[in-house]
């Protein structure tokens, strides 16, 4: 017979199976994560706000995906590397940080959707409406689009955990590597269909608008693109759509990975590592494909390696 502990406000986190003799090597892969998760997020979010030709909508907009990859990162791979080097029985974290952690772990994941898509936006009208981009990509706009993006994932989350923290709690143990959700409704004994309705509404709501906006806004590209003969328009639209999309896929392709493996007990194990490879591969890429792909970015990095190597005189 289960032994019960009512609203227990110290839980156990079950954390991440490694065997003993691959913990090191673990713990050093999650922090050479983290560490570069920070450093290139924070340097491409500088070199933004440093360089005025990169005041540009896109760019601005893109800066929501730095601030996002690190606070979705620091409060899960921080506590992460200190459970690694802990025992099980030592692995404890209160009712409340749970609760912070489970919530900025799923604005992390849905604001890497509403920012992608404002983004969208953002490349639709530059594409398909090139005259007025000027007038319509405000700074006042973009200020709105950001304030939309965070703010819609705000109402959608806070909703989601409201109807967990409602319950009461018979259980403590948190059968994952960190807070989230459906490891907080676990504890409940109480009936969660509520809960399991709005979770379930809540994940078509988000990937219908995200993937509708993105077929529907790369479709209207599209036929620009293959109606217009310009090849500089062409070409714009290359660099900048491609760019977009693979972060987006990136994102897509992780949440859904994680997703199917809820749909199978027998894989917790990859389900775990999956959860936590959901916020770091798209963290630490994010960076690298707009650096890389970004002449701007590339030209301003360019610059300040001259000066450091030859420096005036």
């Amino acid at each position: 017979m289960e032994n019960y502990t009512y609203n227990s406000f110290t839980l156990q986190l079950e954390g991440l199976n490694v065997p003993k003799d691959s913990v090191l090597s673990a713990f050093l892969f999650f922090f050479l994560s983290y560490l570069f998760i920070i450093v290139a997020n924070l340097g491409i979010a500088v070199l933004v706000f440093m360089d005025r030709s990169l005041h540009q909508p896109m760019y601005l907009l893109f800066c929501n995906l730095p601030f996002n990859d690190i606070l979705g990162n620091s409060i899960m791979i921080p506590r992460l590397l200190i459970d690694m080097m802990r025992p099980p029985s030592e692995r404890l974290i209160t009712y409340y940080e749970c609760v912070a952690q489970a919530f900025t772990s799923h604005m992390y994941g849905t604001t890497s959707h509403t920012v992608l898509m404002i983004m969208a936006f953002d490349r639709y009208v530059a594409i398909c409406n090139p005259l007025r981009y000027s007038s319509i990509m405000t700074n006042r706009m973009v200020v709105k689009l950001t304030v939309s993006a965070w703010g819609a994932a705000l109402v959608l989350v806070g909703i989601l955990l409201g109807l967990t923290i409602r319950l009461n709690r018979c259980r403590t143990m948190i059968m994952n590597p960190y807070c989230d959700n459906a490891s907080l409704f676990k504890l409940s004994c109480e009936d969660v269909t509520v809960n399991n309705v709005y979770g379930l509404t809540f994940t078509v709501v988000l990937f219908t608008g995200s993937i509708g906006t993105m077929v529907l806004t790369y479709s209207k590209i599209t036929v620009i693109c293959l109606t217009s003969k310009s090849k500089s328009l062409n070409s714009k639209a290359l660099k900048t759509c491609s760019t977009h999309l693979v972060v987006y896929v990136i994102m897509l392709f992780s949440g859904m990975s994680l997703i199917a493996l809820h749909r199978f007990p027998q894989y917790s194990d990859y389900r775990k590592l999956c959860s936590i490879l959901f916020h770091i591969v798209p963290g630490s890429l994010n960076p690298i494909i707009y650096g890389v792909q970004s002449k701007e970015i590339r030209r301003f990095l360019s610059m300040l390696l001259l000066k450091k190597v030859w420096p005036s005189k």
